[in-house]
């Protein structure tokens, strides 16, 4: 993937964290570890780190740390766009899989791809998954400045109108507190580095924390 680093007066203004919720026993009924995937590009597969240092292990490895029984499997490959998304899906997610982390959207906006097009097969991608009963994450995706204003407003509006649509939960933007930071992002200013992962992961946890909590709760 290629991301240019945003402009700062992208950096969502206004978002509050959600408060860190105390996690109930999401294996109440079985041993059986909350099963989930991490599917998307290079910003989910760890692009040039160590697997250790990916988004997905960082962030089962802050789940645990906090008690959660929990799985997160690494379905993120680099250079994808959702057309891709749609293509591998039912093979990326399998069987028992709980939810899913639905990170799709930054190459197809460095591509151009028309919004209409990227907004219909992140729609297909959530209605298959819908009616395969597994829940979602949705994180969002802001299209780079370079694109100009006319596109970055039907782009950016793809993921809070889906996530109204299918209701499920919405991370507005991945790359919060990193895309504008050289110092969290690999020596390309691009990607982010272990450290930016972990403020990617930081951001994130307690969205991941409310959703399982949530989960458990309505079981």
């Amino acid at each position: 993937m290629r991301f240019k680093p945003l402009l700062q007066f992208f950096v969502l203004s206004g978002l509050v964290a959600l408060p860190s919720l105390a996690l109930a026993n999401q294996n109440a009924v079985s041993d059986r570890p909350l099963a989930v995937v991490g599917f998307g590009d290079s910003l989910m597969s760890g692009f040039q780190l160590p697997i250790q240092d990916s988004f997905t292990a960082q962030l089962e490895k802050a789940l645990k740390d906090k008690g959660v029984n929990v799985t997160i499997t690494n379905a993120g490959v680099a250079g994808e766009t959702t057309t891709d998304g749609v293509s591998r899906l039912d093979w990326s997610v399998p069987e028992g899989t709980d939810l899913v982390i639905l990170e799709f959207g930054a190459n197809d906006a460095l591509r151009g791809i028309d919004p209409a097009i990227s907004e219909k097969n992140l729609s297909d991608i959530l209605e298959k998954l819908k009616q395969r009963n597994v829940q979602v994450i949705l994180a969002g995706m802001l299209a780079p400045p370079n694109m100009g204003n006319d596109y970055a407003e039907k782009f950016n509006a793809i993921f809070p109108r889906l996530a109204e649509k299918y209701d499920v939960p919405l991370y507005p933007f991945f790359l919060d507190g990193v895309a504008t930071v050289k110092s969290l992002q690999l020596a390309d200013g691009e990607h982010p580095n272990t450290e930016g992962v972990a403020k990617m992961v930081e951001g994130f946890l307690p969205l991941m924390e409310k959703t399982i909590s949530q989960r458990t709760a309505s079981q």
